[in-house]
């Protein structure tokens, strides 16, 4: 076989992630490669740290990109948190609450499962019931924006009760960072992880992570090697520790933290506060034009994350067949249903430099389309309901 090179179609990705990416970014990336160890390079980590550390809302001295996507973000966190034998109250809402538990269990500690239905936030009443029936626990997991469903979980309330109880906290922000309200240190979260291709606008591959003092202090006491080398923050903190001597424990993605740096300054320079009401800004605009259509909504209103919208699949439509339809004829991309869901709901990401009122009106325009050729909806209804809630935001003075 002869290979050329390959040349990707130009899509417009509004799924659970990858999101689409700031032109910026992938300039960035495109920059000469230097050595890992090159004092520039590390200058430029020092900063990035600073970055991240704004993004997360924290001053905590742990705070960095490990070298792989999101799921390794969350195995950094419970491989350096969970020694075997370890009791962890693991909150399921979804996929990702089911992903914490099977960490836990490979770690060797004992899950005990607090459970909610998907759609639903984490109940912080049984959380506060699985605390005091488990005085023993050491860590309580849980997703604060639960990607499979577009649930928002209390993350204030839940660190609270942890706390109370004398239990470290482990947090999935996957989708949550930058797109959401997210004050680590304000919260008093202990660990937390996310992912670089959802609200940051990067290209997937690295997962900001960060730690308190406290979860520090517990790694640092394990009586037990960390099961993975390679995530071990023993070894990983002689690297993205500070001062401008550097252990070599593995060669970072070059190029990859070119990109991270430049998102996160894009983010500064939007300010973080303006970036999370831009993204209720063009979710007030999709919903409404979804609405408009008589879809509707798995997540109730005050639950909902703005970046990812799951609505349910009219009676009688091939939900499937309908996606192929909006990648073939616009190169559209929205998500499936997972779990439960699966053929079930549509899930519509909003996402970082994908949050913006291009993409929701060619989103709302191309799937009224293709469910009108099905005659389940009447043209024109949607796009002008979404315009309509962008004149009285605009009239409100709301900004994005």
């Amino acid at each position: 076989m002869t290979a050329s090179s390959f040349l990707p179609p130009q899509r417009t990705l509004m799924g659970p992630g990858p999101s689409d990416v700031n032109p910026r970014v992938l300039s960035a990336m495109s920059r000469p490669i230097i050595g890992h160890l090159d004092p520039v390079f590390v200058g430029m980590m020092e900063e990035m740290k600073g970055l991240l550390q704004y993004a997360f809302q924290t001053e905590n001295a742990l705070t960095l990109p490990v070298s792989a996507p999101g799921s390794a973000g969350m195995e950094t966190c419970f491989v350096n948190l969970v020694e075997p034998g370890d009791k962890v109250i693991v909150c399921i809402n979804g996929v990702f609450g089911t992903r914490m538990k099977e960490n836990v269990e490979r770690c060797g500690g004992t899950a005990v499962v607090v459970e909610d239905d998907w759609g639903n936030p984490v109940s912080p009443d049984k959380v506060a019931d699985a605390l005091k029936g488990n005085p023993d626990a050491k860590v309580l997991a849980f997703v604060h924006a639960e990607t499979s469903t577009g649930a928002r979980s209390d993350v204030e309330t839940l660190c609270r009760l942890a706390r109370e109880h004398d239990c470290l906290t482990i947090v999935d922000s996957v989708t949550g960072l930058a797109g959401s309200p997210l004050y680590v240190d304000d919260w008093g979260v202990d660990a937390i992880y996310s992912g670089t291709q959802k609200c940051l606008s990067c290209t997937p591959g690295l997962s900001p992570v960060s730690f308190s003092q406290r979860a520090v202090d517990r790694i640092q006491a394990r009586s037990h090697k960390v099961q993975s080398w390679f995530l071990d923050l023993n070894l990983v903190m002689g690297y993205w520790g500070g001062g401008s001597k550097r252990a070599y424990h593995h060669t970072a993605p070059i190029n990859a933290l070119y990109a991270l740096h430049e998102s996160l300054v894009i983010l500064q320079e939007e300010g973080l506060e303006n970036s999370w009401a831009r993204h209720c800004r063009h979710h007030d605009a999709l919903r409404a034009g979804l609405e408009a259509m008589g879809l509707e909504f798995l997540v109730a209103e005050e639950h909902r994350l703005p970046q990812l919208n799951s609505v349910h699949v009219p009676e009688g439509v091939d939900e499937a067949a309908v996606r192929g339809e909006l990648l073939e004829r616009y190169g559209l991309e929205i998500g499936a249903g997972l779990g439960p869901y699966a053929g079930k709901v549509w899930r519509i990401g909003l996402m970082g430099y994908g949050a913006n009122e291009r993409n929701v009106l060619t989103c709302l325009s191309a799937l009224e389309a293709v469910l009108a050729d099905r005659g389940v909806v009447e043209p024109g209804r949607a796009m002008a309901a979404a315009r309509a809630a962008y004149a009285r935001m605009d009239a409100a003075g709301s900004t994005g």
